[in-house]
């Protein structure tokens, strides 16, 4: 009888889980099976794929080496630096959402409750336009001769004399609006039950401020933290809407370069190769951060065992 029971509930289960799954499959996985599948094969004769040539990793291969004059391979370091520059963009990014997302979320956690709500639909006030309008909103404000550029040339020596615009500080300023929200609520919702008599606590145990928000609060929040970062991390560093409006083609990051390949160049499979390198790369920093929270996790297992 006991085995009938579980037998049931597990086929219950899986009819539950079934829509997902099967939305799962026909919107990622098989995708990204085909767009794998065309990484492996040749460019057309004009564009696009030959579905008919041979498998091989050509596609990937031309990733690290192009062919010289007289034939011969010779390394290709532009699309290695396209990459390293996304990854680099991505950190700061990530960085500056840190610097100003957690201490917001902080304010937030410590506001009343009908403020919290006020404050959270103020977060995601955003989300409620176009990622290319406000794109085009930092257009303005950064453009040459704009305020924002005249106040800081304003306040900067003479022959310090900067633009705001068309290099990787407008890529980071719109990276950073554009993801910001994604850091404060996951940090907001690890603290919205935070019980603040731990600070008063920690208060009168000797801690200073910062003392008792390293001790007390981040600890609480890092699982907020890391959520946020991946959340800023990954779209970052896929991001090609923002680079092409504020850097001006000047910064070629990796989303730029794979539309590019699926466009001007049309060449298909260098673009599928692209992509599979980007979706790897991304998966190794979930893996990073998974084995780093779970390390973390069992550390602090042995302290409270000891």
């Amino acid at each position: 009888m006991l085995e009938q029971h579980s037998s049931s509930q597990a086929t219950r289960n899986l009819l539950l889980v079934a829509p997902a799954i099967v939305v799962l499959v026909l919107l990622v996985v098989i995708p990204l099976g085909i767009m794998a599948y065309v990484s492996l094969l040749a460019r057309g004769e004009g564009s696009g794929v030959n579905w008919s040539s041979n498998i091989s990793g050509a596609a990937y291969l031309s990733f690290f080496v192009e062919e010289d004059f007289d034939g011969s391979l010779v390394p290709n370091y532009s699309y290695l630096l396209s990459f390293l520059r996304s990854i680099a963009q991505a950190i700061f990014t990530t960085a500056i959402c840190i610097l100003l997302g957690v201490p917001m979320a902080m304010w937030m956690a410590g506001l009343d409750t009908k403020w919290r709500s006020l404050m959270v639909l103020v977060v995601t006030i955003p989300f409620w336009t176009s990622l290319l309008i406000r794109n085009y909103a930092w257009l303005i404000i950064l453009r040459q001769d704009g305020w924002a550029q005249e106040f800081v040339n304003a306040i900067l020596p003479a022959e310090w004399k900067v633009s705001l615009l068309y290099n990787d500080f407008a890529v980071a300023v719109g990276l950073a609006y554009s993801f910001l929200p994604f850091m404060i609520l996951p940090v907001f919702s690890t603290l919205e039950k935070f019980d603040w008599r731990l600070l008063e606590a920690a208060y009168d145990l000797g801690a200073n401020k910062w003392r008792a928000i390293r001790n007390v609060v981040l600890p609480i929040s890092m699982p907020g933290i890391v959520a946020g970062s991946l959340l800023v991390f990954i779209p970052s560093l896929g991001s090609f809407i923002t680079p092409a409006l504020l850097g001006g083609g000047k910064t070629l990051m990796i989303g730029n370069l794979i539309y590019l390949q699926f466009t001007s160049s049309r060449n298909w499979p260098f673009g599928a190769a692209l992509s599979i390198i980007l979706l790897g790369l991304m998966f190794v920093c979930i893996a990073v951060l998974a084995l780093r929270q779970k390390r973390n996790a069992a550390v602090s297992g042995r302290k409270r065992a000891k």
